[in-house]
């Protein structure tokens, strides 16, 4: 029996239980395993997950096989199989520290193994292909190794055709020597059917980094401790490294802006983007009923921003900016994982937009940021006014130092002032909150208030002229 053979229903059972597998809740018809190479005694699959609505998505399984069981690797099994008459023991093999160093021995020797190819894009010093891994647990929808607080290896789990939008913007703004992202050391591919396909890429691992949404989390927690003082007057106040980030952003648009260059949106290319809202929008009201009565405004919004013919431009942009996407080191904000919305296809991900969609995103995550402790700890906003002030006082703060560090950095580096295009910002940001109220209402209902609430702000300043 040939291992694939044997491993297939192993791993058609042990897929879906993954907190990385995406289908979860829908009806699969089957389970398809296929080899695309080795590295040592790491197997590489490709496992096709067949949906019963007729779609499929792919997913990279790296596996090892082991002579005897391995307690330590317990939570990392997937079974046993009969190979050649022997017992061997089937383990994710991105659990097992005796073999992840071939992932980074691959990348510095820049390596192929059968339709597997390594690439290296620093120095091979750079490499610590001498340290132990550690898997991390908190990612949704990859598998992240840290070699010795040095480089991290992302591996991607669901897998797409194309270039990957992450290795593909760290590969030139590194090049570029940008002072905000994390270095890309290297990347793993695989040619597929005559496709190609990225598996995984390493990059600069930030030893002292804290993302910007467990501050902001500590900031509003202190502020709400803090009796009767403004947020300017608490002790964890976070406008500062709010403004910091701003100008962090705007300096990452710029470099996106030199690298991939910049094509006037156009009026046809907004009414299109407008479209695009409105359909987003009127799907959502059948997933939230109360969308309803905001849809009418919120339509008035987004024909006002097809009117925009200015100036407005797209270009290359993070595509998934929030607070979590930023990692403040001890000398700087960092921004990473570009990989855009991963609920998007990865031609739709490489799309040029305006920066005022990011810029967008990052202001609702401070809204979110701002109002998630009322939640959290159980408080109804309508009964303890003072800390529903607080809360749109820290957000109205943090949002505003956030704008003035972006249009201060962009007016020296030649970037767009937000502060210019207010209703395409509304709209973008609109546009977001409703994308927000659809995954409240079926994964946190107890959340929806915040999107909510935030489209009513948005909607009660009725757009007057566009930009011009």
């Amino acid at each position: 029996m040939q291992p694939t053979e044997g491993l297939l229903p192993l791993v058609a059972a042990w897929l879906p239980q993954q907190r990385w597998f995406g289908g979860k809740g829908r009806p699969i018809a089957g389970t398809d395993l296929r080899s695309i190479g080795s590295l040592g005694q790491t197997l590489l699959y490709v496992a096709t997950v067949r949906y019963a609505d007729g779609e499929a998505e792919a997913y990279q399984v790296p596996l090892v096989l082991r002579e005897a069981p391995s307690e330590a690797l317990d939570h990392a099994s997937l079974g046993s199989i009969e190979v050649d008459g022997a017992t061997r023991w089937v383990y994710d093999a991105l659990h097992d520290k005796d073999v992840t160093g071939g992932w980074l021995a691959g990348i510095r020797e820049e390596s192929a193994h059968e339709a597997v190819s390594f690439h290296r894009t620093a120095e091979p010093e750079e490499i610590p292909v001498d340290e132990p891994s550690l898997a991390l647990t908190g990612e949704q929808s990859n598998t992240s190794l840290v070699y010795s607080d040095v480089a991290i290896l992302k591996v991607f789990r669901r897998l797409a055709p194309g270039v990957n939008p992450d290795i593909e913007i760290l590969h030139v703004l590194s090049e570029r020597g940008a002072a905000n992202i994390a270095r890309l050391f290297g990347y793993v591919t695989a040619e597929i059917d005559g496709e190609e396909y990225a598996l995984a890429m390493l990059q600069e691992f930030l030893t002292t980094a804290t993302d910007g949404w467990d501050l902001a989390k500590i900031s509003v927690r202190d502020l709400m401790a803090e009796g009767d003082l403004h947020a300017e007057e608490a002790g964890g106040d976070f406008a500062g490294e709010a403004e910091r980030l701003g100008s962090a952003v705007a300096t990452i648009h710029s470099d996106l802006a030199l690298a991939f260059g910049t094509t006037p949106a156009g009026s046809e290319n907004l009414r299109g983007r407008a479209d695009d809202m409105r359909a987003r929008l009127d799907a959502a009201a059948e997933v939230v009923p109360q969308l309803a009565d905001l849809a009418p405004a919120l339509h008035t919004l987004f024909d006002a921003f097809a009117g925009v013919v200015s100036n407005l431009a797209v270009q290359r942009i993070h595509g998934d900016l929030h607070l979590a996407q930023a990692l403040r080191t001890v000398r700087r904000w960092v921004i990473i994982d570009f990989e855009g919305e991963p609920a998007a296809g990865l031609e739709l991900r490489r799309r040029p937009d305006s920066p005022l969609r990011d810029i967008a995103g990052m202001l609702r995550s401070f809204d979110y940021a701002a109002r998630h402790r009322l939640l959290e700890t159980g408080v109804d906003p309508a009964a303890n006014p003072q800390l529903a002030y607080r809360a749109d006082e820290w957000a109205t703060r943090n949002r505003t130092a956030f704008l003035d560090g972006y249009s201060a950095t962009a007016a020296e580096i030649g970037g767009i002032n937000p502060r210019t295009y207010p209703i395409a910002l509304r709209a973008f940001e609109a546009d977001k909150a409703v994308y927000e109220a659809v995954y409240e209402a079926r994964h946190r209902p107890n959340w929806l208030p915040i999107p909510l609430a935030s489209l009513v702000r948005l909607t009660e300043a009725h757009p007057e002229a566009a930009e011009s």
